[in-house]
């Protein structure tokens, strides 16, 4: 008996099917599938090169912005020489001014916490200066959340930076003073 898919050919499928033919049906039942796994492994690495962009954008624009200027242990003092696996982590040298005392923050323990869209909402402030949480808010979504993903990228590291101090309480460790009156 022929299977039912062979029956116009007038021959038994094992006797003399042509190879060809029986290739281009072995393929077309399983071309699909492979098709479709050769699709979901090119959206995969195309994820994976637009966060890989992201990433490299974020360190780019970390750079640029002047955040390791602040949030970055010496990092000023030394001209940017500064290892990366130390970017970001935060300061123990106080800013002081009218508003009190303020410290950069560990951003790589900060983001860690954060989904995407709390970091969008975080990052606009706003906050006590010297923080220029007004170019923030101008950025573009997108610049925004490379900079969170490149950070999410270095993983955590360090201590939390110390906690506001307000203008009536001076400050332990080092700080920079801003001019004004402080109480």
């Amino acid at each position: 008996m022929k299977p039912a898919h062979l029956a116009h050919l007038g021959r038994s499928a094992t006797q003399s099917t042509p190879i060809a033919y029986r290739h281009r049906h072995t393929t077309g039942k399983y071309g699909s599938i492979i098709a479709l796994l050769m699709l979901f492994t090119a959206g995969s690495a195309c994820a994976d090169l637009k966060a890989e962009s992201d990433v490299q954008r974020g360190r780019y624009l970390i750079q640029v912005s002047g955040c390791n200027d602040c949030h970055t242990p010496g990092y000023m003092e030394t001209d940017g020489k500064v290892d990366e696996k130390f970017w970001l982590t935060g300061s123990q040298l106080g800013w002081r001014g009218p508003w009190g005392t303020t410290y950069a923050s560990n951003l790589r323990l900060v983001v860690q916490n954060l989904t995407e869209q709390q970091w969008l909402s975080h990052a606009r402030g706003p906050w006590r200066p010297p923080m220029p949480w007004f170019n923030l808010r101008k950025m573009r979504d997108e610049d925004l959340m490379a900079i969170f993903r490149y950070i999410r990228h270095l993983g955590p590291s360090g201590a939390p930076a110390p906690l506001y101090l307000p203008p009536d309480q001076m400050p332990k460790m080092p700080y920079a003073q801003f001019p004004g009156a402080v109480p």
